[in-house]
């Protein structure tokens, strides 16, 4: 029941945002594209930002020369703060967003009707754009804490993520995973600027965050606090990647925070772009062309670290949903996709 209304609340907020969006594009002439992404302090909004930058081409602007690599003429996109994954995938299916990021796990349940959506309708909306990146599973502790695994998690004060976000039910997963229960913990449900703050304050004793590394709001406290970057691997990470198709082990490397010394093993989801069914096929076949130019290339690796990991070469890897249509015609016309 509190899922239930968790999803109503998120398609109600952006529905209504999306109408008032919808109306001033509709006054001003150029055609809006939104991107769902996250809170403004994990991943997806930077990531979320470039990519708006990248397909965008105001009515007015520069017009691009002959084989320039450029946007999609008349498009003004722009990346929107959500709750993430979940507000994301809800809105898109509802028409409440053009596009969002969402965790490969949350659009396969999503699509298939199964998992954390075996009780609503299927969003069979949903189409993927391409998959981007892998996004690594942060538990970050106060060193204070005297957390070294995630059984340690016991009767501390922990931040899972807020409702409607990937994070909290990736952190779900692990707890139970590693035979603990919400109320095992002392739950909290907060954005990740928000636990960060809380965890600087010393009132907190742990966060999870699922996002490309470094997360800018993890880096600014590690350099302000003595923090640790938690593991999650050996029989734990197995049991999990076994059960769950969708996760993958992963490495966020020495010195990606300060103070983390050493590689951590944990493991990722896909970020993935996802777009509706009912967009236009020639304005999705626009906008994948312009996610995979010269000019993107060189905005993706200059703008965040995880830009240079959104690789033509893997867009097609792990989607659990189908492709839309537009994308489809562009990745077969790129000879990605025969």
């Amino acid at each position: 029941m509190l899922f239930r209304r968790i999803l109503a609340a998120a398609a109600a907020a952006l529905i209504l945002g999306g109408a008032a969006l919808a109306q001033d594009g509709q006054d001003a002439g150029p055609r809006f594209f939104r991107i769902g992404t996250g809170s403004t302090a994990g991943t997806y909004y930077p990531i979320g930002s470039l990519l708006a930058d990248a397909i965008s081409a105001p009515p007015g602007a520069r017009a691009c020369k002959s084989g320039q690599a450029c946007g999609v003429p008349g498009l003004v996109a722009s990346a929107q703060a959500t709750n993430g994954s979940v507000a994301n995938a809800v809105a898109i299916q509802a028409g409440a967003l053009e596009s969002g990021f969402v965790q490969g796990d949350i659009a396969a349940w999503a699509y298939s009707g199964t998992g954390i959506w075996q009780d609503r309708p299927p969003a069979d909306k949903l189409r993927a754009i391409a998959n981007l990146y892998p996004e690594s599973i942060h538990l970050v502790v106060r060193k204070a804490a005297g957390i070294v695994s995630v059984a340690d998690l016991r009767g501390k004060r922990v931040s899972l993520d807020e409702p409607g976000s990937g994070t909290l039910v990736d952190t779900q997963i692990i707890l139970a995973g590693a035979g603990l229960s919400e109320q095992d913990i002392l739950a909290q449900y907060l954005p990740l600027s928000r636990a960060v703050e809380e965890m600087g304050q010393g009132r907190l004793d742990a966060l999870f965050f699922v996002g490309g590394y470094p997360a800018g709001a993890i880096a600014e406290l590690a350099s302000q606090q003595d923090l640790a970057i938690l593991p999650i691997d050996g029989a734990l990470a197995e049991a999990l990647i076994a059960r769950h198709g969708f996760l993958a082990r992963s490495i966020i490397p020495a010195g990606t925070y300060q103070g983390q010394d050493a590689e951590v093993h944990t493991i990722s989801v896909g970020a993935e772009w996802v777009t509706s069914a009912d967009q236009p096929e020639a304005l999705i076949h626009d906008i994948t062309r312009a996610l995979w130019n010269d000019r993107t290339r060189r905005l993706l690796d200059a703008g965040h670290a995880r830009g240079r990991d959104i690789l033509a070469e893997r867009a097609l890897e792990g989607l659990a949903i189908p492709l839309h249509r537009g994308a489809v015609r562009y990745y077969r016309e790129a000879g990605l996709l025969k």
